[in-house]
């Protein structure tokens, strides 16, 4: 039940920002095992200077057009998953709305299902049943 925080300098446009979270999203429900239904993000547009990024530590060169994806998993994913995910999302970002690889940067950490509230006061990953409830086979 990832929440994906999006970082980026300010001034794209809604259909970018829209291109952006369409395909962060595609990614985890192709290859990291999200439900299609499980979508919680939130878009932060930073003024310049407020998102400070080396321009080429570990990968580069970054340009200002550097997305910062922070994502928090209820739940740990295989190396393989991770990888192959950190791929897909590269890919359908390139695609839509065109990030470069090198301006792409995806953190995922992860938490335990009694960590997350989805409303009524609840805990709800810890109820008996939340699994095929969040997958929508509940009986």
């Amino acid at each position: 039940m990832p929440f994906v925080r999006i970082s980026l300098l300010r001034g794209k446009s809604p259909e970018y920002l829209r291109a952006v979270s369409d395909s962060i999203h595609r990614a985890m429900v192709e290859t990291f095992n999200v439900p299609l239904a499980d979508r919680f993000q939130v878009i932060h547009q930073h003024e310049p200077g407020e998102l400070i990024f080396n321009l080429n530590y570990l990968a580069g060169p970054r340009s200002d057009d550097f997305v910062l994806f922070a994502i928090t998993a209820g739940k740990p994913r295989s190396t393989e998953t991770r990888h192959a995910f950190f791929k897909r999302a590269a890919e359908l970002l390139g695609a839509s709305p065109g990030i470069r690889p090198e301006d792409i940067m995806i953190v995922v950490t992860t938490t335990s299902p009694d960590e997350w509230s989805f409303g009524d006061g609840k805990a709800q990953m810890s109820e008996p049943g939340w699994e095929a409830r969040a997958l929508g086979n509940a009986t």
